[in-house]
């Protein structure tokens, strides 16, 4: 699978990095881009799923913005993948090497495998259930955030205070880039708004597997089939516990 991101990578992704033409960039929505890299890399590693696993359900986030019936379909499967063919697709389209391909496999409810390729800086993350996270094929677990601040990945939440802990300041606006940041100390937690499948299954379960701690702001468990509800992700069950905590003293706005 990694090879396979690789390669999509190499022919279809990275020719296009600071090459794009206007008429390959558009708005799925205002201010959620999309490029032609984005719909060709996901077409190619859709087929390559479908083809070697013909009984599963291929759920790319483009071919969702098509078709959104999709996400019921994920929701029920009982064998899935996620394609997020460009992850972080503003930073690509603005140049900035922080961009990723992620894939994530699900079975029965349960996220087994998940690999994250970012092209620019040549790092991959790769995890399967209950068998650990690698970094570039050497064991990865989570590192000491120490002082390192809270981050988010929404505007309207940056600079507000996570009560006694800290103010929130910005993400690097991509999962694929967010998720290992926080594995390497660089940030004290992660929070989102929301939970799309192809964003968060890939980077979460590799935390998972490096030793952290995911789940939502109230303290309940992750899902990875619950769809839409705000995630929290830390470095641990200590930090994550008292980010609930602030959170359940002063909601976020």
């Amino acid at each position: 699978m990694l090879e396979l991101l690789q390669d999509v990578a190499a022919e279809v992704i990275t020719p296009r990095f600071r090459a794009l033409a206007a008429d390959q960039v558009s708005e799925k929505n205002p201010g959620d881009l999309v490029t032609v890299a984005d719909h060709e890399s996901e077409v190619r590693i859709t087929a390559a799923l479908a083809a070697a696993y013909p009984d599963a359900l291929v759920l790319g986030e483009e071919a969702m913005a098509a078709d959104p019936g999709l996400l019921d379909a994920f929701a029920t499967a009982e064998h899935a993948f996620t394609v997020d063919p460009v992850d972080g697709t503003k930073n690509f389209v603005n140049g900035s090497p922080d961009h990723a391909v992620m894939v994530a496999e699900v079975r029965g409810g349960e996220v087994t495998r998940g690999w994250i390729w970012q092209p620019q800086h040549e790092v991959s993350y790769v995890a399967e259930q209950g068998a650990g996270a690698w970094r570039n094929g050497e064991r990865l677990l989570v590192a000491d955030a120490g002082a390192a601040p809270y981050r988010t990945a929404r505007w309207r939440w940056r600079g507000q205070e996570l009560d006694g802990l800290g103010t929130l300041e910005i993400s690097w606006a991509c999962c694929g880039v967010d998720y290992p940041h926080l594995i390497a100390g660089d940030a004290a937690a992660l929070l989102y708004n929301r939970s799309m499948p192809w964003d968060h299954l890939p980077g979460g379960l590799i935390l998972t597997e490096a030793g952290g701690r995911i789940g939502r702001h109230d303290g309940t468990d992750w899902e990875p089939r619950r769809l839409g509800t705000p995630l929290l992700a830390t470095g641990s069950a200590e930090r994550y516990d008292a980010v609930v905590a602030a959170l359940a003293r002063r909601p976020l706005r």
